[in-house]
Protein backbone atom coordinates (compact mmCIF):
# COMPACT_ATOMS: atom_id res chain seq x y z
CA UNK A 1 0.00 0.00 0.00
CA UNK A 2 1.64 3.51 -0.60
CA UNK A 3 2.18 6.26 1.59
CA UNK A 4 -1.48 8.14 0.31
CA UNK A 5 -3.38 4.70 0.80
CA UNK A 6 -1.67 4.50 4.53
CA UNK A 7 -2.79 8.06 5.18
CA UNK A 8 -6.81 7.63 4.06
CA UNK A 9 -6.70 4.86 6.55
CA UNK A 10 -5.58 6.34 9.15
CA UNK A 11 -7.75 9.47 8.86
CA UNK A 12 -10.72 7.19 8.37
CA UNK A 13 -9.64 5.33 11.22
CA UNK A 14 -9.42 8.50 12.99
CA UNK A 15 -12.50 10.11 12.17
CA UNK A 16 -14.34 6.42 13.21
CA UNK A 17 -12.82 6.46 16.33
CA UNK A 18 -14.20 10.30 16.99
CA UNK A 19 -17.68 9.17 15.71
CA UNK A 20 -18.28 6.06 17.74
CA UNK A 21 -16.79 8.15 20.62
CA UNK A 22 -19.38 10.68 20.12
CA UNK A 23 -22.17 8.03 20.09
CA UNK A 24 -21.04 6.26 22.91
CA UNK A 25 -21.31 10.17 24.97
CA UNK A 26 -24.97 10.05 23.47
CA UNK A 27 -26.63 6.88 24.65
CA UNK A 28 -24.10 5.66 27.27
CA UNK A 29 -22.70 8.97 29.31
CA UNK A 30 -25.16 11.06 30.75
CA UNK A 31 -25.64 14.77 30.00
CA UNK A 32 -25.87 17.37 32.81
CA UNK A 33 -29.67 17.58 33.54
CA UNK A 34 -29.16 21.05 34.81
CA UNK A 35 -31.89 23.00 33.77
CA UNK A 36 -31.05 26.62 34.98
CA UNK A 37 -33.44 29.87 34.77
CA UNK A 38 -32.72 31.96 32.21
CA UNK A 39 -30.20 35.16 33.21
CA UNK A 40 -30.86 38.63 32.93
CA UNK A 41 -29.30 40.61 30.49
CA UNK A 42 -26.68 42.61 31.66
CA UNK A 43 -22.75 44.41 31.37
CA UNK A 44 -19.80 42.68 31.59
CA UNK A 45 -18.77 41.83 35.15
CA UNK A 46 -20.88 44.33 37.04
CA UNK A 47 -24.10 42.10 35.82
CA UNK A 48 -27.11 44.15 36.13
CA UNK A 49 -26.19 46.12 38.86
CA UNK A 50 -27.36 49.70 37.00
CA UNK A 51 -31.10 47.91 36.72
CA UNK A 52 -31.40 46.55 39.88
CA UNK A 53 -29.91 50.24 41.98
CA UNK A 54 -32.47 52.57 39.31
CA UNK A 55 -35.01 50.48 41.24
CA UNK A 56 -36.01 46.58 41.27
CA UNK A 57 -39.54 46.76 41.16
CA UNK A 58 -39.01 48.55 37.29
CA UNK A 59 -36.64 45.99 37.00
CA UNK A 60 -39.22 43.30 37.77
CA UNK A 61 -42.10 44.69 35.60
CA UNK A 62 -39.44 45.08 32.69
CA UNK A 63 -37.85 41.67 32.70
CA UNK A 64 -40.77 39.06 33.92
CA UNK A 65 -42.79 39.58 30.47
CA UNK A 66 -39.67 38.44 29.05
CA UNK A 67 -38.04 35.91 31.14
CA UNK A 68 -41.09 34.43 33.06
CA UNK A 69 -41.99 33.54 36.88
CA UNK A 70 -38.13 32.26 37.48
CA UNK A 71 -34.92 34.14 36.21
CA UNK A 72 -31.28 34.72 37.65
CA UNK A 73 -30.06 38.85 38.09
CA UNK A 74 -26.15 38.88 37.80
CA UNK A 75 -24.34 40.95 40.10
CA UNK A 76 -20.60 40.76 40.13
CA UNK A 77 -19.97 37.70 41.28
CA UNK A 78 -23.31 36.62 42.86
CA UNK A 79 -26.39 35.12 41.19
CA UNK A 80 -29.86 36.50 42.38
CA UNK A 81 -32.58 34.60 41.33
CA UNK A 82 -36.24 35.80 41.15
CA UNK A 83 -39.03 33.42 42.04
CA UNK A 84 -42.53 35.65 41.49
CA UNK A 85 -45.69 34.15 42.04
CA UNK A 86 -47.00 31.57 44.38
CA UNK A 87 -46.73 28.93 41.86
CA UNK A 88 -43.16 28.75 42.09
CA UNK A 89 -42.63 30.21 45.98
CA UNK A 90 -43.58 27.31 47.82
CA UNK A 91 -39.72 26.70 48.84
CA UNK A 92 -38.68 30.17 49.09
CA UNK A 93 -41.64 30.19 52.48
CA UNK A 94 -41.22 26.43 53.63
CA UNK A 95 -37.58 25.81 52.94
CA UNK A 96 -36.00 24.96 56.27
CA UNK A 97 -33.22 27.16 57.54
CA UNK A 98 -30.57 24.81 56.43
CA UNK A 99 -31.68 24.79 52.94
CA UNK A 100 -33.03 28.55 52.36
CA UNK A 101 -30.99 30.93 55.09
CA UNK A 102 -31.79 34.51 55.72
CA UNK A 103 -29.13 34.98 58.64
CA UNK A 104 -26.40 35.19 55.33
CA UNK A 105 -28.38 38.05 53.54
CA UNK A 106 -29.80 39.99 56.92
CA UNK A 107 -26.34 40.43 58.20
CA UNK A 108 -26.44 44.07 57.79
CA UNK A 109 -29.11 44.69 60.77
CA UNK A 110 -26.55 43.12 63.35
CA UNK A 111 -25.05 47.06 63.85
CA UNK A 112 -28.46 48.28 64.35
CA UNK A 113 -30.24 45.05 66.65
CA UNK A 114 -26.91 44.74 68.09
CA UNK A 115 -24.56 41.34 69.28
CA UNK A 116 -26.32 38.19 70.33
CA UNK A 117 -29.82 38.83 68.67
CA UNK A 118 -31.74 37.79 65.50
CA UNK A 119 -29.37 37.53 62.72
CA UNK A 120 -26.34 37.36 64.83
CA UNK A 121 -27.29 34.19 66.28
CA UNK A 122 -27.37 30.63 65.02
CA UNK A 123 -30.94 29.45 63.38
CA UNK A 124 -31.90 27.31 66.98
CA UNK A 125 -31.16 30.90 69.14
CA UNK A 126 -33.01 32.92 66.98
CA UNK A 127 -36.02 29.96 66.86
CA UNK A 128 -35.70 30.38 70.67
CA UNK A 129 -35.71 34.47 70.69
CA UNK A 130 -38.72 34.28 68.28
CA UNK A 131 -40.79 32.23 70.70
CA UNK A 132 -40.14 34.86 73.20
CA UNK A 133 -41.86 37.43 70.18
CA UNK A 134 -44.56 34.60 69.95
CA UNK A 135 -45.40 34.88 73.75
CA UNK A 136 -45.19 38.57 73.89
CA UNK A 137 -48.04 38.54 71.58
CA UNK A 138 -50.69 35.79 72.81
CA UNK A 139 -53.94 37.02 72.44
CA UNK A 140 -54.20 37.56 76.29
CA UNK A 141 -51.39 40.20 75.67
CA UNK A 142 -52.83 42.17 72.70
CA UNK A 143 -56.14 42.46 74.56
CA UNK A 144 -54.03 44.98 77.02
CA UNK A 145 -51.80 46.00 73.83
CA UNK A 146 -55.54 47.37 72.58
CA UNK A 147 -56.53 49.15 75.58
CA UNK A 148 -52.91 51.02 75.65
CA UNK A 149 -53.35 51.59 72.15
CA UNK A 150 -56.89 53.15 72.48
CA UNK A 151 -55.95 55.36 75.25
CA UNK A 152 -52.35 56.54 73.55
CA UNK A 153 -55.11 57.33 70.33
CA UNK A 154 -57.91 59.49 72.62
CA UNK A 155 -54.79 61.62 73.71
CA UNK A 156 -53.22 62.40 71.01
CA UNK A 157 -56.22 63.52 68.84
CA UNK A 158 -57.64 64.85 71.73
CA UNK A 159 -54.99 67.84 71.30
CA UNK A 160 -56.75 68.37 67.29
CA UNK A 161 -58.62 71.80 67.08
CA UNK A 162 -62.46 71.45 66.01
CA UNK A 163 -61.27 72.05 62.83
CA UNK A 164 -58.19 72.23 60.80
CA UNK A 165 -55.13 70.95 58.56
CA UNK A 166 -52.64 68.23 58.95
CA UNK A 167 -49.88 66.21 56.99
CA UNK A 168 -51.75 63.08 57.96
CA UNK A 169 -48.43 60.85 57.55
CA UNK A 170 -46.31 63.17 60.21
CA UNK A 171 -49.31 62.79 62.92
CA UNK A 172 -49.55 58.87 62.22
CA UNK A 173 -46.08 58.50 62.67
CA UNK A 174 -46.06 60.68 65.58
CA UNK A 175 -48.73 58.57 66.97
CA UNK A 176 -47.52 54.79 66.38
CA UNK A 177 -43.69 55.63 67.77
CA UNK A 178 -45.92 56.58 70.99
CA UNK A 179 -48.01 53.85 70.93
CA UNK A 180 -45.15 51.37 70.37
CA UNK A 181 -43.17 53.06 73.06
CA UNK A 182 -46.06 52.27 75.39
CA UNK A 183 -46.92 48.88 74.12
CA UNK A 184 -43.67 47.43 73.55
CA UNK A 185 -40.29 49.58 75.05
CA UNK A 186 -42.39 49.90 78.48
CA UNK A 187 -44.10 53.09 80.59
CA UNK A 188 -40.28 54.32 81.79
CA UNK A 189 -39.89 54.98 78.37
CA UNK A 190 -43.09 56.41 77.41
CA UNK A 191 -43.98 58.54 80.50
CA UNK A 192 -40.11 60.04 81.34
CA UNK A 193 -37.68 59.13 78.72
CA UNK A 194 -39.63 59.32 75.24
CA UNK A 195 -38.26 62.11 73.52
CA UNK A 196 -34.55 60.93 74.22
CA UNK A 197 -35.38 57.45 73.43
CA UNK A 198 -37.54 58.99 70.41
CA UNK A 199 -33.75 60.98 69.37
CA UNK A 200 -32.27 57.98 69.25
CA UNK A 201 -34.32 55.54 67.60
CA UNK A 202 -34.76 58.34 64.95
CA UNK A 203 -30.50 57.79 64.95
CA UNK A 204 -30.63 54.62 64.21
CA UNK A 205 -33.20 54.28 61.70
CA UNK A 206 -31.09 57.19 59.70
CA UNK A 207 -28.03 54.55 59.96
CA UNK A 208 -30.23 52.11 57.71
CA UNK A 209 -29.07 53.26 54.18
CA UNK A 210 -29.11 51.15 50.87
CA UNK A 211 -24.98 51.22 51.26
CA UNK A 212 -25.21 49.81 54.54
CA UNK A 213 -26.65 46.75 52.78
CA UNK A 214 -23.50 46.05 51.45
CA UNK A 215 -21.21 47.45 53.70
CA UNK A 216 -22.83 47.75 57.41
CA UNK A 217 -19.87 49.14 59.30
CA UNK A 218 -18.19 51.60 56.40
CA UNK A 219 -17.02 54.12 58.80
CA UNK A 220 -19.44 57.08 57.29
CA UNK A 221 -21.24 59.60 59.36
CA UNK A 222 -24.61 58.09 59.57
CA UNK A 223 -23.10 55.30 60.97
CA UNK A 224 -20.94 56.53 63.35
CA UNK A 225 -24.22 58.08 64.53
CA UNK A 226 -26.31 55.01 64.63
CA UNK A 227 -23.36 53.27 66.98
CA UNK A 228 -23.09 56.12 69.08
CA UNK A 229 -27.51 56.09 69.46
CA UNK A 230 -27.01 51.90 69.63
CA UNK A 231 -24.59 52.28 72.72
CA UNK A 232 -26.66 55.11 74.30
CA UNK A 233 -29.71 52.92 74.13
CA UNK A 234 -28.11 49.83 75.94
CA UNK A 235 -27.65 52.21 78.51
CA UNK A 236 -30.81 53.47 79.53
CA UNK A 237 -32.62 50.40 79.02
CA UNK A 238 -29.87 48.46 81.17
CA UNK A 239 -30.86 50.72 83.81
CA UNK A 240 -35.04 50.09 83.49
CA UNK A 241 -34.52 46.28 83.79
CA UNK A 242 -32.20 46.65 86.49
CA UNK A 243 -34.64 48.49 87.99
CA UNK A 244 -37.68 46.33 87.16
CA UNK A 245 -35.78 43.47 88.38
CA UNK A 246 -35.30 44.82 92.06
CA UNK A 247 -38.92 45.99 92.29
CA UNK A 248 -42.03 43.17 93.07
CA UNK A 249 -44.26 45.58 90.20
CA UNK A 250 -44.92 43.58 87.17
CA UNK A 251 -45.56 45.79 84.16
CA UNK A 252 -47.82 44.79 80.75
CA UNK A 253 -45.39 45.35 78.26
CA UNK A 254 -43.34 43.46 76.27
CA UNK A 255 -39.92 44.82 77.44
CA UNK A 256 -41.58 43.00 80.79
CA UNK A 257 -42.05 39.77 78.50
CA UNK A 258 -38.26 39.65 77.62
CA UNK A 259 -36.97 40.09 81.60
CA UNK A 260 -39.07 37.31 82.27
CA UNK A 261 -38.53 34.86 78.94
CA UNK A 262 -36.02 31.89 79.85
CA UNK A 263 -34.48 29.75 77.02
CA UNK A 264 -34.94 25.70 77.14
CA UNK A 265 -31.93 25.23 79.36
CA UNK A 266 -33.35 27.92 81.86
CA UNK A 267 -30.99 30.55 81.00
CA UNK A 268 -32.81 33.94 81.57
CA UNK A 269 -32.49 37.11 79.42
CA UNK A 270 -29.43 39.20 79.55
CA UNK A 271 -29.87 42.68 79.57
CA UNK A 272 -28.22 43.02 76.14
CA UNK A 273 -30.33 40.38 74.48
CA UNK A 274 -33.46 41.96 75.88
CA UNK A 275 -32.13 45.36 74.78
CA UNK A 276 -31.61 44.16 71.39
CA UNK A 277 -34.83 42.13 70.33
CA UNK A 278 -36.63 45.53 71.62
CA UNK A 279 -35.08 47.28 68.94
CA UNK A 280 -35.37 44.44 66.49
CA UNK A 281 -39.00 44.19 67.81
CA UNK A 282 -39.56 48.23 67.24
CA UNK A 283 -37.94 48.48 63.89
CA UNK A 284 -40.20 45.75 62.40
CA UNK A 285 -43.05 47.02 63.43
CA UNK A 286 -42.79 50.99 63.61
CA UNK A 287 -42.71 51.60 60.32
CA UNK A 288 -44.96 48.73 58.73
CA UNK A 289 -48.03 50.40 60.86
CA UNK A 290 -46.99 54.07 60.20
CA UNK A 291 -46.48 53.22 56.54
CA UNK A 292 -49.93 51.32 56.34
CA UNK A 293 -51.72 53.24 58.37
CA UNK A 294 -51.05 56.34 56.05
CA UNK A 295 -51.93 54.65 52.80
CA UNK A 296 -55.46 53.67 53.87
CA UNK A 297 -56.37 57.06 54.97
CA UNK A 298 -55.30 58.00 51.46
CA UNK A 299 -57.24 55.15 49.45
CA UNK A 300 -60.40 55.72 52.14
CA UNK A 301 -60.56 59.20 51.61
CA UNK A 302 -60.26 59.04 48.04
CA UNK A 303 -62.25 56.14 47.45
CA UNK A 304 -66.40 57.57 49.05
CA UNK A 305 -67.71 53.97 48.51
CA UNK A 306 -65.16 52.42 51.17
CA UNK A 307 -65.47 55.44 53.45
CA UNK A 308 -69.21 54.82 53.66
CA UNK A 309 -69.08 51.44 54.26
CA UNK A 310 -66.61 51.74 57.18
CA UNK A 311 -68.12 54.28 58.56
CA UNK A 312 -71.57 52.30 58.00
CA UNK A 313 -69.28 49.33 60.13
CA UNK A 314 -69.06 51.91 62.79
CA UNK A 315 -72.41 52.63 63.67
CA UNK A 316 -73.12 49.29 64.06
CA UNK A 317 -70.71 48.19 65.91
CA UNK A 318 -71.59 51.35 68.25
CA UNK A 319 -75.43 50.29 67.86
CA UNK A 320 -74.05 46.95 69.42
CA UNK A 321 -71.51 47.59 71.53
CA UNK A 322 -71.99 51.23 72.22
CA UNK A 323 -68.75 53.71 72.80
CA UNK A 324 -66.60 50.54 73.63
CA UNK A 325 -63.41 50.08 71.68
CA UNK A 326 -61.99 46.80 72.79
CA UNK A 327 -59.50 43.89 71.29
CA UNK A 328 -62.89 42.28 70.74
CA UNK A 329 -64.82 44.72 68.96
CA UNK A 330 -61.42 45.94 66.85
CA UNK A 331 -61.99 41.87 65.85
CA UNK A 332 -65.70 42.58 64.74
CA UNK A 333 -64.59 44.75 61.76
CA UNK A 334 -64.36 43.15 58.97
CA UNK A 335 -64.92 46.01 56.32
CA UNK A 336 -61.33 47.95 58.01
CA UNK A 337 -59.45 44.96 58.09
CA UNK A 338 -60.01 44.36 54.06
CA UNK A 339 -59.74 48.21 53.43
CA UNK A 340 -56.10 47.80 55.55
CA UNK A 341 -54.98 44.56 54.15
CA UNK A 342 -55.74 46.30 50.47
CA UNK A 343 -53.75 48.96 51.05
CA UNK A 344 -50.92 46.51 52.15
CA UNK A 345 -51.15 44.67 49.06
CA UNK A 346 -50.50 48.15 46.82
CA UNK A 347 -47.98 49.12 49.16
CA UNK A 348 -45.61 46.21 51.08
CA UNK A 349 -43.28 48.45 52.93
CA UNK A 350 -40.92 45.58 52.78
CA UNK A 351 -40.74 45.32 48.98
CA UNK A 352 -37.69 42.67 48.60
CA UNK A 353 -37.20 38.80 50.80
CA UNK A 354 -34.54 37.32 50.27
CA UNK A 355 -32.42 33.87 51.14
CA UNK A 356 -29.45 32.36 50.81
CA UNK A 357 -29.47 29.14 49.03
CA UNK A 358 -27.31 26.23 50.75
CA UNK A 359 -28.28 23.54 48.82
CA UNK A 360 -30.27 22.54 45.10
CA UNK A 361 -33.78 22.52 44.29
CA UNK A 362 -36.07 23.21 41.24
CA UNK A 363 -39.12 24.70 40.63
CA UNK A 364 -41.96 24.33 38.12
CA UNK A 365 -44.06 27.38 36.40
CA UNK A 366 -47.47 27.73 36.12
CA UNK A 367 -46.58 26.96 32.41
CA UNK A 368 -44.98 23.67 33.15
CA UNK A 369 -41.26 24.59 32.44
CA UNK A 370 -38.90 23.32 35.48
CA UNK A 371 -35.60 24.84 36.47
CA UNK A 372 -32.93 24.08 38.74
CA UNK A 373 -31.55 26.45 41.30
CA UNK A 374 -28.15 25.92 42.11
CA UNK A 375 -26.61 26.16 46.01
CA UNK A 376 -25.01 29.24 46.41
CA UNK A 377 -27.86 30.93 44.32
CA UNK A 378 -29.15 34.57 46.75
CA UNK A 379 -33.01 33.82 46.00
CA UNK A 380 -35.43 36.74 46.20
CA UNK A 381 -39.13 37.31 46.15
CA UNK A 382 -40.78 40.80 45.73
CA UNK A 383 -44.38 41.29 47.87
CA UNK A 384 -44.50 44.73 46.08
CA UNK A 385 -44.54 42.97 42.72
CA UNK A 386 -46.26 39.78 43.09
CA UNK A 387 -48.90 41.28 44.65
CA UNK A 388 -50.18 43.07 41.68
CA UNK A 389 -49.99 40.02 39.35
CA UNK A 390 -53.01 39.96 36.68
CA UNK A 391 -53.45 35.88 37.32
CA UNK A 392 -54.27 36.09 40.82
CA UNK A 393 -56.05 39.45 41.34
CA UNK A 394 -58.43 41.16 39.14
CA UNK A 395 -57.47 44.57 37.85
CA UNK A 396 -54.59 44.50 40.41
CA UNK A 397 -53.43 47.88 40.32
CA UNK A 398 -56.69 49.13 41.19
CA UNK A 399 -57.41 49.56 45.37
CA UNK A 400 -60.33 47.11 45.73
CA UNK A 401 -61.19 46.20 49.53
CA UNK A 402 -64.02 43.49 48.06
CA UNK A 403 -61.56 41.58 46.81
CA UNK A 404 -61.12 40.03 50.03
CA UNK A 405 -64.55 39.36 50.81
CA UNK A 406 -66.12 36.19 51.51
CA UNK A 407 -66.93 34.28 48.28
CA UNK A 408 -64.54 36.08 46.07
CA UNK A 409 -61.23 35.96 48.20
CA UNK A 410 -58.57 36.29 45.62
CA UNK A 411 -55.96 35.75 47.43
CA UNK A 412 -56.50 32.22 48.37
CA UNK A 413 -57.72 30.81 44.46
CA UNK A 414 -54.37 30.11 43.66
CA UNK A 415 -53.41 28.67 47.45
CA UNK A 416 -50.86 29.54 49.54
CA UNK A 417 -48.46 32.27 49.09
CA UNK A 418 -50.74 34.96 46.63
CA UNK A 419 -50.71 37.85 49.29
CA UNK A 420 -47.41 38.20 51.03
CA UNK A 421 -47.44 41.46 52.30
CA UNK A 422 -46.35 40.10 55.71
CA UNK A 423 -44.51 37.39 54.36
CA UNK A 424 -45.41 33.65 54.91
CA UNK A 425 -44.60 29.75 56.20
CA UNK A 426 -41.56 29.98 58.21
CA UNK A 427 -40.59 33.34 58.52
CA UNK A 428 -44.11 34.64 58.53
CA UNK A 429 -44.46 38.35 60.28
CA UNK A 430 -45.40 37.37 63.91
CA UNK A 431 -46.56 40.76 64.67
CA UNK A 432 -49.32 40.89 61.86
CA UNK A 433 -52.11 40.65 64.39
CA UNK A 434 -50.35 43.55 66.92
CA UNK A 435 -50.20 45.23 63.79
CA UNK A 436 -54.18 45.25 62.83
CA UNK A 437 -54.92 45.49 66.02
CA UNK A 438 -52.87 49.09 66.34
CA UNK A 439 -54.25 50.70 62.39
CA UNK A 440 -57.98 49.47 63.72
CA UNK A 441 -57.70 51.08 66.96
CA UNK A 442 -55.89 54.61 65.18
CA UNK A 443 -58.83 54.50 62.48
CA UNK A 444 -61.76 53.59 64.37
CA UNK A 445 -60.92 56.73 66.84
CA UNK A 446 -60.61 59.37 63.25
CA UNK A 447 -63.58 58.11 61.94
CA UNK A 448 -65.77 58.34 65.05
CA UNK A 449 -64.52 61.64 65.89
CA UNK A 450 -64.07 63.39 62.75
CA UNK A 451 -65.01 64.43 59.23
CA UNK A 452 -61.95 64.03 56.97
CA UNK A 453 -61.02 65.39 53.59
CA UNK A 454 -57.87 64.55 51.65
CA UNK A 455 -56.56 68.10 50.22
CA UNK A 456 -53.50 67.20 48.40
CA UNK A 457 -52.77 65.40 45.26
CA UNK A 458 -53.02 61.43 46.24
CA UNK A 459 -49.49 60.40 47.47
CA UNK A 460 -46.96 58.66 45.67
CA UNK A 461 -44.20 56.11 46.79
CA UNK A 462 -41.07 56.65 47.91
CA UNK A 463 -38.79 54.03 46.04
CA UNK A 464 -35.46 55.52 47.67
CA UNK A 465 -36.60 54.54 51.19
CA UNK A 466 -34.94 51.61 52.54
CA UNK A 467 -38.73 50.94 54.05
CA UNK A 468 -40.48 51.60 50.84
CA UNK A 469 -43.57 54.52 52.13
CA UNK A 470 -45.43 57.67 51.47
CA UNK A 471 -43.71 60.40 49.65
CA UNK A 472 -44.14 63.79 51.23
CA UNK A 473 -46.64 65.21 52.90
CA UNK A 474 -50.26 63.96 52.89
CA UNK A 475 -52.41 66.57 53.61
CA UNK A 476 -55.85 66.61 55.31
CA UNK A 477 -58.90 68.39 56.56
CA UNK A 478 -60.18 67.97 59.55
CA UNK A 479 -63.69 68.95 61.71
CA UNK A 480 -64.51 67.47 64.40
CA UNK A 481 -67.81 65.30 64.93
CA UNK A 482 -69.26 62.77 66.80
CA UNK A 483 -70.28 59.93 64.92
CA UNK A 484 -73.37 57.93 66.41
CA UNK A 485 -75.67 55.27 65.28
CA UNK A 486 -78.64 57.68 63.54
CA UNK A 487 -76.09 59.48 61.33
Amino acid sequence: MDFDGKFLNTVLLLVSTIVVAKLISAFIVPKSRKRLPPIMKGLPFIGGLHRFLKGPILMLREEYPKLGSVFTLKLFHKNITFLIGPEVSAHFFKAPESDLSQQEVYQFNVPTFGPGVVFDVDYSVRQEQFRFFTESLRVNKLKGYVNQMVTEAEDYFSKWGSSGEVDLKYELEHLIILTASRCLLGREVRDKLFDDVSALFHDLDNGMLPISVLFPYLPIPAHRRRDKARKKLAEIFASIISSRKNTSNSEDDMLQCFIDSKYKDGRATTEAEVTGLLIAALFAGQHTSSITSTWTGAYLLSHNQYLSAVLEEQRKLMEKHGERVDHDVLAEMDVLYRCIKEALRLHPPLIMLLRSSHSDFSVKTREGKEYDIPKGHIVATSPAFANRLAHIFKDPDRYDPDRFAVGREEDKVSGAFSYISFGGGRHGCLGEPFAYLQIKAIWTHLLRNFELELVSPFPEIDWNAMVVGVKGKVMVRYKRRQLSVNQ
